[in-house]
């Protein structure tokens, strides 16, 4: 199994390679994996720990929003192992603010990385995937692309984006064996936090606020997609809550989803105003 991971030195991302690597110790072949990321120093102690595992591992300094970086990533990932199995389209960023919070210039940032990035690194492994017959995409958007909340304007419309293109791979990429999955996890215990952008202290902080009071941990999310994955779901929802809530989206009539919605929002926009 050879499985490349972006953004896979930290985070959700890390914790994938652990539970692959976890997953296949012992199966026959084992699994190779590269972390593909921009930290060196956190992709090198991933490798580490990986090897440690038991899993053949190594590290690529790539930036997802650089077309040579990009093209850098898939040229090593032939010459190394000659194809890939899957490719986990995982890097990303986070943005919160208002409409008027939050400028042009973050809404281009979190584009460029979140969905221009993913793009970037389908198109440059997907040439690779239909010359060998096959593969498989795992996209990682998230609950906020299903479900948004108010004050996340950006990082809600660039996941709803990554669902979106994700289907379109999924029917599209069929033909070529080539398989899709996209991942809506919710908060969830991580350091995405470290890499938020956001005008707006007060949003700032109650975002944090949403990933601190999680209840589930990055490893039991990648618990969560290694299941889902086994069998090949399309739309993997990890977290109970962020399912109800989809169902309701789904099942309620418009205007009283909207209602609850509004009530909510009433509550958060409360709580950032005593914190400003």
């Amino acid at each position: 199994m050879r499985v490349l991971i972006t953004g896979g030195a930290t985070g959700l991302g890390q914790a994938i390679a652990f539970k692959w690597a976890e997953k296949w110790k012992g199966k026959e072949g084992g699994i190779e994996i590269c972390i593909a990321d921009i930290n060196q120093e956190r992709g090198d102690e991933t490798v580490n720990t990986l090897t440690t595992q038991g899993a053949k591992a190594f590290y690529v300094y790539c930036d997802i929003t650089s077309d040579s970086d990009v093209e850098t990533l898939a040229q090593t990932i032939e010459a190394r192992w000659g194809g890939i199995d899957t490719v986990f389209n995982n890097a990303g960023v986070a943005t919160g603010g208002s409409l008027l919070d939050e400028t042009i210039d973050q809404w281009q940032w979190v584009f460029d990385i979140n969905v221009l990035g993913m793009v970037r690194v389908s198109r440059a492994l997907l040439p690779i995937m239909r010359k060998q017959g096959g593969g498989y995409f795992i996209n990682i958007a998230s609950q906020a692309g299903l479900t948004p909340i108010p004050y996340m304007g950006s990082y809600n419309a660039v996941k709803a984006a990554v669902v979106s293109f994700s289907e379109t791979m999924k029917l599209e990429l069929a033909p070529d064996n080539i398989n899709v999955s996209v991942v809506c996890p919710s908060f969830f215990k991580t350091n995405l936090d470290e890499s938020m952008r956001s005008n707006n202290l007060a949003s700032h902080k109650m975002i944090n606020k949403f990933f601190a009071k999680a209840d589930m941990t990055k490893e039991d999310v990648a618990e969560s997609i290694y299941q889902q994955v086994s069998k090949k779901q399309f739309l993997i929802l990890t977290h109970k809550l962020g399912k109800r809530a989809f169902l309701l989206k789904k099942l309620l009539p418009t205007q009283r989803y909207i209602s609850n919605m509004l009530n909510q929002t009433k509550t958060m926009k409360r709580s950032m105003e005593k914190q400003n």
